[in-house]
């Protein structure tokens, strides 16, 4: 349940699944600081979705950045970080420089977020960081993305241990969700739903006890399964997904 007059920090507010939350709180009585790279991208979600929204410009890779954001207008009932940039393809052919800022937006970014964050909280506040159904098992064309996805859900587990219960640690595994990140995708992909879709059941998943908020069901469970399976068995199921 969203309480009436909740602060709520979005950091990649302005797009995808980050701005759709951002709506879906504001909607609730929540006010919502959305903080991003991009002025412009912030100040058009500002625009869209009206004076319950603040823009703060901020960059997650930028600590000194994300600090003047929790100093200016912490401490928040929530902070959650939607920051993520993709490139698919395979391993191998990644351009290196795509795959450096990938890991470095990705990974150090929501690093970086989730200690600014834990400490501009208010007691018991929750800290929600964005894993990815893409980190559940390694598939072919996973690229640099779906290992960051990987080590940010051992970072949530990790907090979630050192934490609880000063900080409610949780974890977001959304599957297919139509955003700038999934246009890139050249292939069909399964269980894909609107934004808008993803933050009902995101804010859903906040109002109980789960630490992990993972989505579709049909999506996420055979990839469990994958992944609990004796690896030559699994590596024979992924080998067929190459295209």
């Amino acid at each position: 349940m969203i309480r009436n007059g909740e602060t709520i920090w979005i950091i990649g507010g302005s797009s995808g699944i980050g701005a759709a939350l951002a709506e879906a709180f504001a909607r609730a009585g929540a006010g919502v600081v959305i903080s991003g790279r991009d002025p412009k991208a912030l100040a058009k979600t500002v625009d869209k979705y009206g004076p319950a929204l603040i823009a703060a410009q901020a960059d997650a890779t930028d600590v000194a950045s994300l600090e003047a954001v929790a100093d200016q207008y912490g401490p928040f009932d929530r902070v959650i970080t939607t920051a993520a940039i993709y490139d698919p393809g395979p391993v191998l052919k990644a351009d290196q420089n795509k795959a450096e800022a990938i890991f470095s937006v990705n990974l150090t970014g929501t690093f970086n977020v989730a200690r600014v964050g834990a400490k501009a909280l208010k007691p018991g506040g929750q800290l929600v960081l964005f894993g990815s159904a893409a980190a559940i098992f390694g598939l072919p064309n996973g690229q640099a993305y779906s290992a960051t996805k990987a080590a940010t859900v051992n970072l949530a587990q990790s907090l979630r241990a050192e934490l609880w219960p000063q900080v409610d640690v949780r974890l977001v595994t959304p599957g297919f969700v139509r955003t700038p990140l999934t246009d890139q995708n050249q292939f069909s992909m399964p269980g894909l739903m609107e934004p808008e879709d993803a933050a009902k059941r995101i804010m859903a998943g906040l109002a109980t006890k789960r630490f992990e908020i993972a989505f579709p069901r049909r999506l996420i469970w055979p990839l469990k399964v994958l992944g609990v399976l004796p690896h030559p068995l699994a590596f024979a199921i992924t080998a067929r997904m190459r295209g």
